[in-house]
């Protein structure tokens, strides 16, 4: 007889390789609720896709109750990911003109300008960390220049990104620690002091970056206040820096590991769109997204009342079998890519195309390098801090001499 199924999904165990739960899930547990936790979990692909499809039943606005405690004792608004309907549109449709295919495509040369200049000087030791030379970065360098954040401060930006990665979904497994919510106020209260003379200095003297849109942006006849401008911009922050470096850490990862694929990727890089697909469908770099019913419903048997949270996760429903062929294999040739590693509906990831960009181009660039690269750890890499995030802060490779 097998055990009772449970999924404790802040297990390091658990994290390291959820893909079995995740399987037994989706067949004998669909929908299971967290003894002694206000949350219930859902993992298969069209119960998360309906879930996120659906704000008029799941909503966004209805997670601030668990997820705002520092924001609210810092007096700020809530940020667009926990906004619904047209106030979430008003928002978005701000920073939307930013990430357009069209705007992202053009941003190629100087991505690949940047990541050729961090590889040349890492990879011309014998030993580095992927992640510190390439997956962090990379992303910071891209979206501190798209906002318009001085170069210098490049280091304090990782710094901020980080500390508001680490308390990602903090909330949902029962409520932060007071540690946990001392630590976001103080990080809210250092962006607030280094932002409000750079706003200032916007407003008198605009330049051609995406700070100056938001603050010169009219929504309605009135402009966006200085609140509203500091969660668009921490949420810019962890979305537009933390989810790539989680990415193409992930990727470097996935080729590692397969050696045919690093071999197939120096003789062709035309697979690179793909393989970056692949590596969002089968190593999801957001595991989870999460909603609040808005009204009484019903899935799989289980009655969720209004206010109940539903974690919908994106890393099972990646790899349900009813709607990937050989879903647990790393396939890079699939047809059937359509994955929901960026969400779906009216919250899909805005920066989803420059996500792909950044994390094409540093495998590019890194197989143009013809120096062999192997896997230089033993034991277990070290994971990420939230357990939204499934990555590793560190990936440590040797190179062949040259």
């Amino acid at each position: 007889m097998s055990e009772p199924f449970a999924f404790n999904p802040i297990d390091e165990a658990t994290r390291r390789d959820p893909f079995p739960t995740y399987q037994r899930a989706r067949r004998e547990v669909p929908v299971y609720a967290h003894p002694g936790l206000p949350v219930t979990s859902v993992f298969r692909y069209d119960d998360v896709q309906g879930i996120l499809r659906d704000p008029r039943t799941w909503s966004s606005a209805g997670l601030r109750r668990d997820l705002m405690k520092a924001e609210a004792e810092h007096e700020m608004p809530p940020p667009m990911m926990l906004q619904d309907g047209a106030e979430h549109a008003r928002l978005r449709s701000l920073v939307n003109q930013a990430f357009t295919p069209r705007i992202v495509a053009r941003l190629e040369p100087w991505i690949r300008a940047i990541a050729h200049e961090l590889l040349d000087a890492a990879l011309a030791t014998c030993k580095v960390d992927l992640v510190a030379a390439l997956a962090t970065p990379l992303p910071v360098r891209v979206i501190a220049e798209l906002i318009g954040i001085p170069t210098q401060d490049g280091a304090r930006f990782v710094e901020w990104s980080d500390a508001l990665a680490a308390n990602v979904g903090s909330g949902f497994l029962g409520a932060s620690s007071p540690a946990q919510q001392q630590a976001q106020v103080a990080i809210t209260r250092e962006l607030h002091r280094y932002f409000e003379p750079l706003v200032e200095r916007r407003r008198s003297e605009p330049r051609d970056d995406l700070l100056s849109g938001l603050v010169a942006a009219e929504l309605e006849g009135s402009r966006l206040s200085f609140p509203e401008l500091l969660q668009m911009l921490m949420l810019l922050l962890v979305a537009g820096n933390e989810t790539t470096t989680t990415l193409i850490g992930n990727a470097v990862l996935d080729l590692l590991e397969r050696p045919e694929l690093l071999a197939r990727g120096r003789r062709d890089r035309a697979f690179l769109p793909a393989f970056v697909e692949e590596v969002l469908r089968f190593s999801s770099p957001i595991q989870m997204d999460a909603r609040a019913a808005s009204t009484a419903v019903e899935l799989h048997g289980h009655r969720f009342e209004p206010g109940d949270v539903v974690l919908a996760w994106l890393g099972a429903a990646n790899r349900d079998e009813d709607h990937f062929e050989r879903a647990e294999e790393f396939t890079v040739d699939r047809r059937d890519d359509r994955h929901l590693a960026f969400g779906f509906g009216s919250h899909f990831c805005l920066g989803s195309n420059l996500a792909r960009l950044e994390t094409r181009v540093a495998l590019d660039v890194l197989l143009e390098h013809k120096r062999e690269i192997e896997p230089d750890w033993s034991g277990a890499l070290p994971l990420h801090p939230s357990f939204v995030f499934r990555s590793y802060t560190c990936v440590p490779v040797r190179l062949a001499a040259a």
